[in-house]
């Protein structure tokens, strides 16, 4: 997809919003004990803050090991970010695949909200990263 700087710019921070959306989604998951979609949207308010990050820096993909694979690049490996987020969304990720495609998957409520809470700092450092580089 071909975008000027202000379409974006526009699209940068829909993605934002998405992530920060997906925050009061599980919210109300965990208020209503929902436990396996609560971790489905963990992993996608991180997803969707990754595309905004992808697309600050002109890297696009609907692929999901595309986008952690070039985050991992771009941030893990050298430090710019700090690594612990790398391993919230290796995670994330695991926990989303596993509570999604798995048969008989249990979850304690304590574990998606310790989840959540790491998605939630995630998503703030991101976000952060974001508004540093001029957005």
């Amino acid at each position: 997809m071909s975008l000027n700087e202000s379409k974006r710019q526009e699209l940068i921070l829909y993605r934002v919003e998405q992530a920060k959306e997906a925050i009061k989604d599980v919210e109300l998951l965990l208020a209503n004990e929902r436990l396996q979609p609560a971790m489905n949207r963990i992993y996608y308010g991180m997803f969707y803050m990754l595309l905004a990050l992808g697309l600050k820096y002109h890297f696009e993909t609907s692929k999901h090991a595309q986008l952690i694979g070039w985050f991992n690049k771009t941030f893990m490996k050298d430090e710019t970010l700090s690594r612990k987020y790398g391993q919230i969304l290796r995670d994330a990720f695991r926990n989303r695949m596993n509570s999604d495609y798995e048969a008989y998957v249990t979850l304690t409520r304590d574990e998606v909200a310790a989840q959540f809470e790491q998605m939630k700092e995630f998503i703030a450092a991101i976000e952060q990263y974001i508004l540093s580089q001029g957005c």
